[in-house]
């Protein structure tokens, strides 16, 4: 687990400590920043846990360099039931995760922005488990919107 320290570092690593982007780093305090790794192909990998009684993600926050496939290994270490459900464009995946399991999920997203993934059964003490995917990366010209331009770290 990721101290106050270690956590404030590395939500400044992916720009997340700037105007309009604090929001991510204050709503996940716990867990730690985990990055996707791209293979030679393009497809994105990476791994999830669930660690004992810790009731969090681990990484709570999952960085993609940009949009595309990604293949998820998640992994229930805890002694409890938990499932997962991710977004992915056309349709979330579900995974369910028996005490001492683990499951794989194929996602694809393919816009940058910030992807919500959770733990809905029970109540985990009060919120569930909460994490998120970082997609980094500019919207295409074609898809932004009519503003003015925005101040960039």
């Amino acid at each position: 687990m990721a101290t106050t320290a270690e956590l404030s570092a590395l939500v400044s690593e992916i720009g997340l400590d700037h105007q309009n982007r604090a929001t991510l780093g204050r709503l996940l305090t716990h867990g730690n920043l985990g990055h996707a790794e791209e293979d030679s192909e393009g497809r994105m990998r990476a791994q999830i846990r669930i660690p004992p009684d810790e009731l969090v993600w681990d990484p709570a926050i999952l960085v993609m360099p940009h949009g595309g496939d990604l293949e998820l290994e998640i992994f229930n270490d805890d002694d409890n039931t938990h499932c997962a459900l991710f977004p992915s464009n056309g349709d979330r995946q579900f995974i369910w995760l028996p005490v001492h399991s683990r499951g794989t999920a194929g996602l694809n997203l393919d816009g940058p922005g910030y992807y919500w993934y959770t733990s809905p059964i029970g109540n985990d003490e009060g919120r569930g488990l909460i994490g998120a995917i970082v997609v980094l990366g500019d919207v295409p010209r074609q898809a932004r919107l009519d503003r003015p331009d925005q101040p960039r770290p």
